[in-house]
């Protein structure tokens, strides 16, 4: 991930002390050899080479506790386009990472509602998303902002400021950037609102699934059709395309949470 200035190497630090100062309920004779910790806990699925963007999914993973994640958004995370509930991409995230991180209990709470812009979603995002406790929200956003007329200062003071809230809550935050489909590709200003969710992830040191160039990629792999790829509206995904989404998110989370698993996944 793209980082801005000299601070970024001290927030790592800090944050890597940080999952290292949580995992003192694991069994001290495990600590007792602080000093000579290889690069990779393979006995904790954790990497250290580098700290955790995602310390508090990290720790959760590191100790085998149960994992609750917060899907919020719009309508792609509400799944509409989807066949049923079971194939929006929340549904499908939790049955992936749940045969990732095997003995794990993985919980992925879909708070998706169709057509929500910035402060739709920030209007109930104490109820929604702090008040859930989970470790991890996904946000997905930017997609209904241009549509709706909301000013791209707006929607980036708005962000960021959300971001903050959660992070105090000592939640971990993930972005996800609007979709590719013609019709938001179409309205005037859309893509300031894609390059100000992957300018605000650099700014915060917030992971960001590129969900507009997975789509792309995807395409152009052969993987999916554009008929494929999109439900009849033409503007949301159909199963495949959420399945998709679902099993990049979940690898996306792996890395960022530095968890060893992911090479495990990948292998499979």
């Amino acid at each position: 991930m793209n980082s801005f200035g000299p601070a970024r190497p001290v927030r790592k630090m800090l944050r890597r002390l940080g999952v290292l100062c949580s995992l003192l309920v694991v069994p001290t004779a495990v600590l007792a050899y602080a000093d000579l910790l290889p690069e990779s806990l393979d006995l904790l699925g954790l990497d250290l080479r580098e700290s955790p963007d995602l310390p508090h999914v990290a720790r959760q993973i590191a100790i085998g506790a149960p994992l609750k994640i917060v899907a919020f958004g719009s309508s792609s995370t509400e799944g509409v386009g989807a066949s049923s509930p079971a194939n929006a991409y929340p549904a499908r995230l939790q049955i992936n990472l749940r045969k990732k991180l095997r003995g794990i209990d993985v919980a992925v709470i879909n708070r998706g509602i169709g057509g929500e812009h910035v402060d739709d979603m920030l209007a109930r995002l104490d109820r929604d998303v702090i008040a859930a406790e989970p470790q991890l929200v996904i946000w997905q956003t930017g997609s209904n902002d241009p549509l709706r007329g909301v000013s791209i200062d707006h929607f980036r003071e708005a962000t960021v400021a959300a971001i903050r809230r959660i992070r105090e809550a000592g939640i971990d935050v993930v972005l996800m950037e609007p979709q590719w489909c013609p019709k938001l590709e179409a309205t005037p200003g859309s893509s300031r609102f894609l390059d100000a969710v992957r300018s605000i992830g650099d700014e915060l040191d917030v992971p960001v699934i590129r969900r507009a160039d997975l789509m792309h990629g995807w395409v152009r792999e052969g993987k999916l059709t554009p008929k494929q790829l999109f439900a009849s509206d033409g503007l949301h995904m159909a199963d495949r395309g959420y399945a998709l989404l679902a099993e990049a998110a979940a690898q996306s989370i792996l890395q960022d949470a530095g968890s060893t698993q992911t090479a495990e996944a990948v292998a499979e």
